[in-house]
């Protein structure tokens, strides 16, 4: 469990803050809007309405006791890079910005963020990607190179088993698990049986697995 500070309650804010309260986290949640304080306190620790961008009020959370902080920050530019550079210069450990694209990440890079998410970027990706081809269910970008794809099975591949098949081998591809009715079955082996029924989740470099499943 981790103390986390989440400044920033927009929508993209609110969902961070749903899933860091199913996770089990101790949740911080700051916004200058007094409605978005109010609804996202049943699902929080603690919230408070406050400006991030004001050094006075960002010192009295106490920056130095939260393990991890999230600038959600979504309409406000300016203010989303001023929350980023106080809270490094307040002792923060761990700070994580969200930006729009690569200009506005450069400059919360360098005023002090240690990482970025583009929630709109990535998700665009994943939708390009997930229905631009009828046999992918899901799509995980791990670097600019390489992902986890879930696919369909190829019908060549039908009833053969993993050993057979030798992707690693042949396509420079690695099966990590089989997915049947919602269901994951990691303990794969060399004798584990492929079906039309189930789907792939492959690891690999996305060229090879465009290429490799047609994408």
């Amino acid at each position: 469990m981790k103390s986390i500070l989440l400044v920033g309650l927009g929508r993209f804010g609110r969902h961070i803050a749903e899933k860091l309260n199913e996770l089990g986290h101790q949740v911080m949640a700051v916004d200058k809007k007094e409605e978005r304080v109010d609804a996202i306190l049943p699902i929080v620790t603690n919230a408070q309405i406050g400006d991030s961008t004001n050094a006075d009020f960002l010192r009295s959370l106490g920056i130095r006791n939260f393990d991890l902080c999230i600038v959600a920050i979504g309409d406000d530019f300016q203010g989303s890079l001023e929350t980023t550079s106080l809270l490094k210069e307040l002792g923060a450990k761990m700070v994580v910005s969200r930006a729009a694209g690569d200009v506005q990440a450069k400059f919360l890079s360098r005023n002090g963020a240690d990482d970025i998410v583009y929630p709109e970027k990535q998700l665009a990706n994943w939708t390009a990607i997930r229905y631009s081809a009828d046999h992918i269910f899901d799509y995980i970008e791990l670097d600019e190179e390489h992902a986890i794809v879930e696919v369909s099975v190829p019908e060549e591949w039908v009833d053969k088993t993993i050993g057979e098949l030798d992707v690693r081998k042949r396509y420079g591809l690695n099966i990590m698990a089989l997915k049947k009715d919602e269901r994951m079955n990691l303990a794969i082996t060399p004798d584990t049986r492929v079906s039309k029924d189930y789907t792939l989740l492959v690891l690999g470099t996305m060229k090879q697995v465009q290429k490799v499943f047609h994408i």
